[in-house]
């Protein structure tokens, strides 16, 4: 048994993106934490290659927003979808200009690239400790602690510690998830592609956006992922020899139109059934759930991987202020609250996305683009983010529960770099100096920063949304806008502190 004096705040089980994000939030937060890793490095192939600019906004919050930057690209002409005449239907948008969260709204990244600078950015911080070649074998609760079981994998020897709170960030088959009995929900896909990873040895000509070849024949994705690097997913069909159609032979047949065999090198080629689930509980008593061990996204609007890195976000300051004593232990209950509904959004609107892509009947593909010739290619945009219900105000006419925009402020500063991880109270002073001396103190409590002189942008912001004050929390989702200081009052019983 381990000894009772040393307890982790938090265990983490798996070293990932969304693992790696988790301990780097909660490392710079002071927290103690353990890592358990069954693999010995970094898997060398790639797999995600996206994310958006919330996401890399959190890796600003983690103190890694220049490493991440320096090994990405930004997708500045979006997704094509077109039809198997060539014809464009429909656009995702995508610009390198400063969007809502002061940087583009999508980049581009090889992901053993940043899982290095997330494991390295781990490196910053002595209190928490990566076991690599280490597998979870079990784990108990009581009151106070759980104690996991592991194994280190080299030796067969067997481990005990003792932690707060446990996150299984575990991967599709989760173990924590299975030893929680949480059930996995079909949301409606399941359909195998292969995914066709080469390196380019010469210049080609090939666009710069993404493209969605929704050609009923044999549908495919097209993606410049970063530098040489270039991704084919191709559809498997119902009658496709899945073993013929990994060899070399076949593979560069495929893409012919685009590339040729001499001009790039193979890297990867692997058949990937691509799922819509949504795990049914994503907590038990001090156990959590964390990216693919709750939910998987088909890769249509590249948010697989950022679906996970927003639990992160959301789990990690909320665990922060429990185990600092700043809040309730119920704010753990706004985890799943707030995050599934707004995960299962995602995969919804990608199994919609993957109904267009994915069309290989000829009359119904007819139909389709028959609907979309009606004018110019339509134009759309991410969903604006929306948490389910949580630690926010939930009146209808507030923007809370959705991201602040993150100006450049007059300074120079960009506006995290002011805020860090903190709560924040920003308005106009004389609304501020009407909140009752209880909401003050409350705002002390919770360790927010307050700001009573908005800068220009901050102050454009409150206007355009007829406000006074803004309350922000810490991962710099909106709690709720207040025209006077009894709205401060009201909103301001949202920001969680200890009872």
């Amino acid at each position: 048994m381990p000894e009772r004096s040393h307890v982790y705040d938090v265990a983490i089980v798996g070293l990932g993106p969304t693992g790696a994000m988790l301990a780097n939030l909660l490392g710079a937060a002071g927290r103690s934490v353990l890592v358990l890793e069954k693999e010995a490095g970094i898997f060398s192939l790639p797999r995600a290659i996206h994310f958006d600019g919330e996401v890399l906004r959190t890796f600003q919050a983690a103190g890694l927003r220049e490493q991440v930057l320096a090994i990405s690209r930004p997708g500045t002409q979006g997704m094509h979808f077109v039809n198997g005449a060539g014809e464009t239907m429909l656009i995702r948008g995508g610009t390198a200009a400063l969007g809502p969260h002061g940087c583009a709204n999508n980049y581009y990244f090889h992901q053993p690239q940043l899982e290095a600078v997330l494991r390295d950015g781990i490196a910053r911080f002595a209190q928490v400790e990566v076991k690599l070649r280490h597998e979870f074998i079990d784990i108990r609760q009581d009151a106070d602690v759980a104690t996991l079981s592991y194994r280190a994998m080299d030796s067969g020897q067997m481990h005990s510690a003792q932690a707060r709170f446990v996150v299984g960030c575990d991967g599709a088959r989760s173990p924590i998830r299975q030893h929680i009995g949480s059930p996995m929900v079909d949301l409606g896909l399941r359909q195998p592609w292969l995914v066709f990873d080469v390196v380019l040895t010469q210049p080609v000509d090939l666009p710069d956006h993404t493209v969605q070849h929704c050609d009923p024949r044999r549908p495919m994705t097209y993606c410049h992922v970063v530098g040489a690097r270039r991704r084919w997913e191709i559809m498997v069909l119902p009658d496709d020899d899945r073993e013929a159609l990994v060899q070399p032979d076949h593979l560069w047949e495929m893409v012919a139109p685009w590339v040729r065999r001499d001009q790039a090198t193979l890297e990867r080629a692997a058949i990937y059934t691509f799922h819509s689930v949504i795990a049914d509980g994503w907590r038990e008593r001090r156990l959590f759930l964390a990216g693919d061990a709750c939910h998987q996204t088909p890769p249509f609007l590249g948010q697989g991987m950022c679906a996970g890195i927003r639990d992160a976000s959301n789990l990690a300051w909320k665990l922060d202020a429990v185990l600092a004593g700043r809040a309730p232990y119920t704010l753990l209950n706004t985890y799943e609250s707030e995050r599934k509904p707004h995960v299962r959004a995602l995969i919804e609107l990608a199994v919609r996305l993957g109904s267009i892509i994915q069309t290989t009947d000829l009359q119904q593909a007819a139909e389709r683009d028959a609907k979309f010739k009606a004018g110019q290619p339509e134009i759309f945009e991410l969903p604006p983010q929306l948490l389910g219900a949580g630690a926010f105000d939930a009146a209808a006419d507030s923007p809370a529960g959705r991201p602040f925009p993150q100006p450049r402020l007059a300074d120079g500063r960009l506006l995290d770099e002011l805020l860090g991880r903190r709560s924040a109270v920003i308005g106009h002073r004389n609304t501020l100096s009407a909140a009752a001396p209880a909401t003050v103190q409350r705002w002390l409590d919770s360790d927010a920063v307050v700001i009573d002189r908005p800068d220009p942008r901050l102050d454009a912001w409150l206007q355009a949304h007829d406000a006074n004050a803004v309350i922000l929390r810490p991962d710099r989702y909106i709690v709720g806008v207040a025209r006077s200081g009894a709205d401060l009052d009201r909103i301001s019983q949202y920001l969680p502190v200890a009872p």
